[in-house]
This record gives structure tokens, sequence and C-alpha cells, in this order.
């Protein structure tokens, strides 16, 4: 029997406002414990809360980016249980009124194909504190406690744990773009939940679900999907009964283990929050958002690929942060070769970068220094091979390249008279190449060459070199 895996993602998002969503305390990471906290935040009697503006104005722009519809009429809630990081025992969210609902993202699949994965809704919501556990007991620090969030719902579209990452890498590129969320997994900033079942293929009914919480990784958000989707499967050929659950990953033994039962529906008896007012969103306030949505990664990728002509997987790869992309288009405008400034920066320039632990912001020179390099390989002044090396050192001193060559001697050479002696003393001082090469052995060419430009420092022009060494090879012959 067949089956399928039918996949939705639960993805919570801290916005990067600079206090919390209803009170003036900071938003900032780390502090120390219960620093970052106000009478709103700790839920102390008599406390009021008032909307942080930016809020809403980070999950209207964050729901036009994702084509969603937005709800003009908002409402939060008080979603209500008991938890020792929950000082007010209720969370504000919003429950029938969500901000944004019916959007879709679309990701490229296995065979090329472009596939549609729906957003069911995007709401507001506040996070809650953080509990620490100790030998001694577990500690529980509200620094966290209110900091804002949305939480972006997908439709039960995702098949694979593949198309989960797909997704859950464009979905974190384009909240990155937009500049609501610094999106560190590693930090808490996007924990995403995984709802999984399996059912029979051609079957139109879902099966029973499990719910794989805070998964803080692309790869254990795929090596988890992918275990529940096997356990799933081996349950109901076995005979199992399958019942819902909350799982947790087990990064260790690389399985998911049972935290709770959800065969109980929780109630969290919603009602309106009476300390906020409700909001109506007009169609200015949409407006005024939208002019602030930038180009989007997928966006600029397929532009570049339109305007500079280089593969889809470089203008992928380029467009993975906005400094990388934003260098990149620069320099192909400066440089009109797209395809040579693509090599160069995914190529020598990536290189030296992962070497000295260093980012695209942190280089000492700027876009049009490596147009300017493009320019002269292009142009003859320098090799390509030299080219490397001159990158070296503008990665080093940050000075233009001409400049580098200049002062290093670095012209390469293509006087045919001045490198026809330095062949024929390669030649004569290599006799057995002359031997080899009567001998039918014309591989060995490429060796002569490579003599001859560490003969010459790597100065000489390749293209004549390796036309003189045939010449003068075929005339010994």
């Amino acid at each position: 029997m067949r089956y399928e895996a039918v996949i939705g993602l639960e993805v919570h998002v801290e916005l990067q406002t600079k206090t919390k969503a209803f009170c003036g305390c900071t938003t900032e990471f780390g502090g120390k414990p219960n620093s970052h906290v106000c009478p709103v935040c700790l839920g102390l009697p008599g406390a009021l809360p008032m909307i942080n503006r930016q809020v809403v104005d980070f999950a209207l722009k964050t729901g036009l980016a994702l084509n969603c519809k937005i709800n003009t009429f908002n409402r939060f809630d008080r979603k209500n249980y008991f938890y020792p990081d929950a000082p007010k025992n209720y969370q504000i969210t919003q429950n029938d009124f969500p901000i944004c609902h019916d959007g879709y993202v679309e990701i490229e699949i296995s065979d090329g194909s472009i596939k549609r994965i729906g957003i069911e809704r995007i709401h507001m919501e506040e996070d809650a504190g953080k509990l620490i556990h100790t030998s001694k007991g577990s500690l529980v620090d509200f620094n966290r406690s209110g900091v804002p969030l949305i939480e972006i719902v997908t439709k039960p579209d995702i098949r694979t744990p593949e198309e989960a990452t797909a997704y859950l890498t464009k979905l974190r590129a384009i909240l990155f773009a937009l500049g609501v969320s610094d999106v560190k997994m590693e930090e808490g900033s996007l924990r995403c939940d995984g709802n999984i079942s399996v059912r029979e293929v051609g079957v139109e009914t879902l099966g029973v679900k499990s719910e794989i919480k805070n998964m803080n990784s692309f790869k254990a958000l795929e090596k988890a999907l992918g275990y529940e989707y096997r356990r799933q499967c081996e349950a109901v050929e076995n005979g199992e009964r399958l019942t819902i659950e909350t799982r947790r990953w087990d990064d260790s033994i690389e399985e998911t283990r049972l935290m709770r039962s959800k065969e109980m529906a929780n109630d969290y008896r919603y009602f309106p929050e009476g300390d906020l007012v409700t909001l109506d969103i007009s169609d200015e306030w949409i407006d005024r958002v939208r002019k602030t949505i930038p180009e989007l990664p997928h966006e600029k990728a397929e532009r570049f690929v339109r305007e500079y002509g280089i593969p889809k997987y470089d203008a992928m790869v380029l467009t993975l942060t906005s400094d990388m992309a934003d260098f990149f288009d620069e320099a192909a405008r400066e440089s009109k070769d797209g395809k040579a400034v693509s090599n160069w920066i995914m190529g020598d320039l990536s290189r030296l970068m992962n070497e000295k632990g260093t980012w695209i912001a942190d280089l000492k020179f700027g876009p049009k220094e490596l147009s300017g390099l493009v320019a002269i390989i292009k142009d003859g002044t320098i090799s390509s091979a030299m080219g490397k090396k001159v990158l070296e050192f503008m990665f080093e001193e940050g000075k233009d390249p001409s400049v580098i060559v200049k002062e290093r001697n670095m012209v390469q050479v293509s006087d045919e008279g001045a490198l026809l002696e330095e062949v024929k003393k390669v030649l004569a001082a290599n006799p057995k190449v002359v031997e080899d090469y009567r001998a039918g052995k014309t591989k060995i060419l490429g060796f002569a060459v490579g003599q001859v430009m560490k003969a010459t420092k790597g100065q000489a022009n390749p293209t004549v070199i390796n036309k003189l060494v045939a010449d003068e090879l075929e005339r010994l012959k």
C-alpha cells in the first residue's frame, strides 16, 4: 500500500520591534533575567495594555507580502491557560478575527514545477516567558513575556519533508527581507511546529495527526517530519490505532518522543480582550504599509536571471541575503557582465569570506571595485589566474584592483616576441617535452604551458603562451 504525508506548518515569528506588544519594555534579546519587565508584561493587577502600532504594521506587511487578504476589522482575544511562564494565566492573541487570511507562498519542488502552499491565517499575539530547568528546580525569566509574535499557519498542502523545508526557507528569506524579524532560529525568533498525518494515496480524508513542537533548524524539521511519516506508516501497516498527539524531536537519537496526548481538545475559553480596543484597518493604512514592501528575494532572483542572464541556481544563492543581492546587483550593473561577477562572488570571494568568517557587509571594497576587477581581466590587463591573487589583495587591503596591479607590477605580458624567448628557454631546459611531443604525447603541451607561466610568475597571457608553445613544438617536431 502507498501512503502520502499531509503536512501543515505553524511558524511563530518574533517581530523586530523596539518595544513589546502591549507595553514599553525593550524586546532586546538576553539581558539580566527579569530586567526587561513592567507591571503590564508581568500581569500585575490594574496594569492596562496598549497596542504597539508597529506590531500591526509588521503583521500587515507580512500578510501583503504573502498574498493574503486583510481583515479590516480586528479584535484581540484572551486564550486562557495556566503555565508557570504565563504570568496573567492567559495569552493575548487573535482567535476569531486574525489580521490576515487566505494567502500563499510558491515553492519549486523536486521536478522543477511550482507548487502553491496556502496560508490559512496570520494572527498577532504575545510571547510567553522562558523556563530554565536546573538540578535544583525550575526558574522563570519573564524578559520574553509580551514580546510580539505573529503566527503563520499553512493549509495542509505540504506533502514531503523536502517541501516543508523549501517553504520554510522561502518564508524565512521573505521575512528577513521585509525587516519584520531577524529570523534567528538559534535565539527563538523563528520557531516551527509541524502537523503531520498519513493516508493512502488517492484518499481525500485526512488521517490522525501528530504535532511536532518547536523544531529549531531546517535540518531538524526535515528529519522530524521524515521520522514521523515512517512511524505513522508503520503503525498503520501493523493495524495500530493512531491517536492525536503532541511530540517533540530528540536530535540526539533522531526520533520524535511523546509529550502529551491531545485526544481531548483543550478548552481555552477564548473571549474578547476587554482592555484593548478593536482595530478598524483602513484602505489608506493598508496602502501605506504596502508601499514599504521592498523587492522580495524571489522577485529579485527572477530579475537577476532576466536582466543579467545568470542561471537560476546562481540567482537563488545570491539572493539568500539582501546584502549579497545588493552587492551583486550593483557590481553586475556596473560591469555589464553578470555571469562573471556571479562567478567571482560565488567562487573565490565566498571562499575568502568563509576562511575569515566574514560577511559581505564586512568587505573592505565595494561592488565598483569587483566590477573593476572583471574589467581588467576582460581587457587583458591581467589573466584570470592573476585575478585570484588581485582579489586576495583587495580582500586584505581594500584597494582598487588597478592600483594593486600597478603597485605590484602584475600587468599581463602579451608581447609575442618577449614571450617566445621564454618559451624557447623552457623547452631547452626540458628536452623530454619535445621528445614526448614527437612521440605523439600531445598532453605534454599543458605541462609546457604551465612551466612558462611559472617562469613568468603568472604574468604571461595564457592564450598567447598556448599558441606559442604549440607553434614551437610543431617547429621542433
